[in-house]
């Protein structure tokens, strides 16, 4: 830029040669610049106007959109996170073999706050405390106030709840809709199912998990959007269910036991028609494990699947059943049972000094429950054999069957299984295991010599298990077991017409801080299968510490407790069954004559 100087020299020497004033050249130069920077200023402005302007014009155009598009959507309720995949809410529903729900979805709605849209804070909270017992008026208000935007208030509301939250009237609560696990049978069938929880959350859905249970074994199917509509069938029947945990809960309670569980299972394909463990709780509010307590004493304990016990003289049959299919002996064949009897300075002992005389027929031992005859049936196995006979039923593993909590029942079994040991385990002492896995062992024994693999979930067929024992020994173990309950430990459970067939066990408890055993606390069970004609089905019925106190002094014995239990059990699910009862000509409402069952278990 070249700059017009305020005093050209030509200009000055042509003014003073005139006699004018320099001066002025110079003013004019001045107001001839001022002038141009002035209209130079102006023009800056203007563009700056121009462009300011457009931008405020393009501002509001995309202000004024957004509020139309907005203005002519569906309003909805702002999420808790920007980011991340959509929630999946629908879980399928649990049905029993008869297509009847033992779980299903429920739509509800939970409440969560915005403080800073709320009106008077102070006021909501103590509102909320009043219908929500559980919530403390300081503590909310001392949340709704510290400057947070966003809290959940409840998860889950009732319709009545939420119309009061509705009369509060303050704009900052919000509900917002979800689905959560229903059980609308209650504790029914608790233990099979297990329980739900809330997963990932949003304010428009939640995302609902096993817990524990069925639920939680099958969470990935149940919780497959291609399945949500296809129904998981279990083998439960509820009617059955109802029926064993009814008569279940009045034995604990008439026999003042700590505990107790039945299973109740077809013996040819090992669906579970009914497990039951007492005591037990409601699903729809499961509570939580307590570390401070027995976890057998918490009524999330499953005692049917995760309990593992000596089961005592149940385990008798066994170590018959695998004697007669090696061909060692027959129900006829004697076995010494004279007392006293020593085994490397272990002196074996028959229930309360009973003596059975020199020997006894095999058929007998079982019927009296003799342990010394089980223990020189066991020697005549011996030791591998044994052991990889019971590994080859399933004793010695944890329960197979769609239970969470079943992989964490593992059998104890000594290390080193000696000759002593085949000599307990051959009555039931020296090794724990499940009842699921005592049940599925019997339906095997029953069934006709095929190994059995327990299963809740219904179907047409399943696949058939290998050949265990031979179909003879099958039919000489069933009616063995028939003579315990005619003539034997079991006679409480001779209901009339059904024909139950099975085996007593006593099994003192071992002490908890110490050697030895607690000889006035016993586990106690009774597993029969009936129709011994034709077997069907299988029942375990166990029970903790129970004592039966209806005579001159108390009896703790599995034929005075477990044995009337599962005798009341067949008497109530026989007809639901469809089982029609073989009455040999006897009325309907006739005496039933029963022994006194006092011989060893």
């Amino acid at each position: 830029m070249i700059r017009t100087p305020l005093r050209p020299l030509a200009r000055i020497l042509d003014a003073r040669a005139k006699g004018e004033n320099p001066d002025a050249i110079e003013r004019e130069n001045v107001a001839i610049r001022n002038d141009a920077m002035r209209d130079k200023s102006r023009a800056r402005a203007e563009r700056r106007l121009m462009i300011l302007a457009f931008g405020f014009f393009i501002a509001f155009s995309v202000i004024g959109a957004r509020m139309g598009t907005l203005a002519a959507s569906t309003p909805t309720e702002p999420r808790t996170a920007a980011g991340g995949s959509d929630i999946t809410a629908q879980r399928a529903d649990i049905l029993d073999r008869n297509g009847r729900i033992l779980a299903t979805n429920m739509l509800t709605h939970s409440l969560y706050a915005q403080p800073r849209d709320m009106v008077d804070p102070v006021h909501a909270a103590t509102e909320l405390a009043a219908i929500f017992p559980e919530l403390d008026a300081k503590s909310l208000e001392r949340r709704f106030t510290d400057g947070r935007s966003f809290l959940w208030v409840r998860k889950v509301l009732s319709p009545e709840q939420m119309q009061k939250v509705h009369e509060i009237g303050d704009p900052g609560l919000y509900f917002g809709p979800r689905e959560m696990r229903l059980y609308p049978n209650g504790d029914l069938a608790a233990h099979v199912l297990g329980g739900a929880a809330f997963g990932a959350e949003g304010v428009d859905s939640a995302e609902v998990i096993g817990t524990a249970g069925i639920e939680k074994q099958l969470d990935a199917r149940l919780r497959d959007p291609a399945q949500s509509s296809n129904p998981l069938t279990l083998s439960i029947d509820l009617t059955l269910q109802a029926n064993v945990e009814e008569v279940l809960a009045t034995g604990v309670k008439t026999l003042q036991a700590r505990g107790a569980a039945a299973i109740l299972m077809d013996a040819h394909s090992g669906e579970v028609l009914a497990m039951a463990s007492l005591p037990t709780f409601d699903p729809n509010d499961r509570g939580a494990l307590d570390p401070q307590v027995d976890p057998s004493d918490n009524p999330l304990f499953n005692r049917a699947v995760q309990g593992v016990y000596e089961l005592g003289s149940t385990f008798k049959i066994f170590a018959v059943a695998q004697a007669m299919d090696l061909g060692l002996v027959t129900p006829e064949t004697q076995v010494d049972t004279k007392q006293p009897f020593y085994y490397d300075g272990f002196r074996i002992n028959e229930f309360d000094g009973h003596n059975y005389g020199p020997t006894k027929s095999v058929a007998d031992i079982i019927a009296v429950s003799s342990n010394i005859g089980a223990a020189h049936i066991g020697l005549m196995i011996g030791p591998e054999r044994q052991q990889a006979f019971l590994k080859t039923m399933g004793l010695l593993d944890p329960p197979q069957i769609e239970l969470f909590e079943a992989a964490s029942a593992r059998a104890l079994v000594p290390k080193n299984w000696s000759n002593i040991v085949t000599i307990t385990a051959s009555y039931g002492h020296g090794i724990s295991t499940s009842m699921l896995n005592l049940a599925a062992g019997y339906a095997t024994l029953a069934n006709g010599g095929l190994k059995v693999t327990p299963t809740l979930l219904h179907a047409a067929s399943h696949p058939q298990g290998p050949r265990i024992v031979s179909q003879a020994t099958s039919y000489a173990c069933i009616q063995m077991m028939r003579r315990v309950v005619t003539d034997g430990t079991a006679t409480f459970a001779d209901v009339p017409g059904y024909e139950v067939a099975g085996k007593t066990g006593t099994a003192e408890k071992p002490k908890k801080h110490g050697v030895g055993y607690d000889h006035d606390k016993v586990i106690n069970t009774f597993a029969s299968v009936f129709p011994a004609s034709d077997p069907k089905y299988v029942l375990v019925v166990t029970m903790d510490e129970p004592v039966e106190t209806a005579g001159l002094k108390p009896r703790r014995t599995a034929g005075y407790t477990a044995v009337p239990v599962a005798g009341e059990i067949i008497r109530r699910v026989g007809p639901l069954l469809g089982l029609r009862p073989k009455m040999d000509g006897a009325a309907l409402g006739g005496m039933v004559a029963v022994k006194d069952p006092v011989a060893q278990e």
